[in-house]
């Protein structure tokens, strides 16, 4: 769900990771915000609410699994709270595949808004949900990691992770990504560096070979 207003009760936790803990927000029992310390935009203390750990379970479990390498996809209902245009930024970002990156310009070009490709670094930039809402797989046009709202190398950490895991995976299956563009997010996939292009980028997002 994604909504202009947010307005209710809150309630939060905060659980360990490999990234660090990890504060969850609750409004009306909904999963509203995903917090790492050192956050850029974290909510003021006051509007976290109350300690109320039975009402993250499902969302905590989520995080656990996609740590571990065996989810790739999250479904934990969210209440999202942002402009008309943030809210559609983040509702694209939840479309880009586990894996795979994409640039601000690129983004832009899939919400309609070929032009907007800085409004929608600075949405990115306020995600309040990281890593359910995957912000983190949006790269700068050459490939470069950019900005992150919870830090670089948490950033390249969560992009590792699940590079990591894909490949794992089509090993496994005796598959493997081709040379050439990606159907869904428009990032070429580079034998040499067995990792994902931004559009444009001649470089992925991190030179470590699996």
């Amino acid at each position: 769900m994604t909504t202009s207003r947010l307005a209710g009760r809150r309630a939060h936790t905060v659980v360990d990771s490999p990234v660090g803990p990890i504060t969850l927000l609750a409004v009306d029992g909904t999963l509203a915000g995903l917090y790492m310390s050192e956050q850029r935009y974290p909510p003021a203390p006051e509007l976290f609410g109350e300690p109320g750990a039975g009402l993250f379970a499902a969302a905590a479990g989520q995080l656990a699994g996609y740590f571990d390498g065996t989810l790739t996809s999250f479904d934990v209902p969210l209440a999202l709270h942002g402009s008309a245009f943030a809210l559609q930024v983040w509702t694209a970002l939840r479309s880009i595949p586990y894996g795979t990156t994409i640039s601000y310009g690129g983004l832009a070009d899939r919400i309609g808004r070929p032009s907007a490709a800085r409004a929608v670094g600075l949405a990115n930039g306020r995600n309040p949900v990281s890593i359910i809402v995957p912000c983190h797989r949006v790269v700068g046009a050459d490939g470069s990691l950019t900005g992150y709202g919870g830090g670089m190398e948490r950033k390249r950490y969560l992009l590792d992770l699940e590079r990591r895991v894909t490949a794992a995976s089509q090993l496994q299956a005796g598959t493997g990504p081709q040379e050439g563009w990606g159907r869904h997010s428009g990032c070429r996939y580079s034998r040499q560096f067995h990792t994902y292009l931004a559009p444009g980028g001649s470089q992925p997002y991190t030179m470590r070979r699996s």
